[in-house]
């Protein structure tokens, strides 16, 4: 594990509470009278107010619809652990060791909520202006295009479009489990073309991970044509 400094500097953010970071980086499996969840909660609700407003700018022409379905591709455990993923953020999280055996320094839902946490954390202590600039930045460095197309794109239509091509059928989708409590559900899907499963991935919903299924078997079979 790293030290947080070196992530306070890729955040760019010194913070002067030094528990506030280190509560932020906390997971709850590392046994501390604190963890992170607290401020996820807050962070998550920042996020959703400074992309809205990043948005609202970003777009003036665009009609609610639109601009709320630019917001969801952003904000939600795809788009943060990419950030997350950027700035190394795993590197840093306070975990217990059968957490990191099982490989949560890489898990996505972990990384995103270490982030909001990472971010309601800078809010607490710095303020708005200054968690807008750094989540603005984050955006940028992450993402090479902000629009409805590059971020919104319906990748089980265009698996399905493919496959009908190149195999001349469709994909099925199959729900392999759910689990977790029931207020924070998670699903794994499979994707099964030509009696074998080509792709799996998780979501906090079934459209989600079906979603995010389909991104990585369009990768796939991209590469073997």
């Amino acid at each position: 594990m790293l030290r947080y400094q070196e992530l306070e500097k890729r955040v760019g953010y010194i913070f002067d509470n030094k528990q506030l970071i280190i509560e932020a980086l906390t997971h709850k499996s590392y046994k501390k009278p604190y963890n992170n969840e607290r401020l996820e909660f807050l962070g998550d609700a920042v996020l959703d107010l400074i992309v809205g407003e990043f948005l609202f700018h970003k777009f003036p022409n665009s009609d609610e619809g639109i601009l709320s379905k630019i917001r969801a591709s952003l904000v939600n455990e795809s788009g943060f652990t990419q950030i997350a993923q950027k700035i190394n953020l795993g590197s840093f999280i306070y975990l217990s060791p059968a957490e990191e055996n099982n490989g949560g320094r890489t898990k996505p839902s972990l990384l995103s909520n270490a982030f909001e946490s990472i971010i309601g954390a800078i809010y607490l202590e710095g303020g708005l202006e200054i968690v807008r600039e750094i989540t603005e930045r984050l955006l940028d460095e992450t993402h090479q295009k902000i629009d409805l197309q590059s971020l919104s794109r319906d990748y089980k239509t265009a698996l399905q479009e493919l496959t009908q091509s190149t195999h001349g059928t469709t994909p099925t989708y199959t729900l392999l489990r759910s689990f977790g409590p029931d207020h924070k559900k998670e699903f794994e899907i499979a994707i099964i073309l030509d009696d074998r499963t080509i792709a799996t991935a998780q979501g906090k919903s079934k459209k989600e991970a079906q979603q995010k299924a389909a991104e990585i078997a369009l990768e796939k079979l991209k590469q073997n044509n």
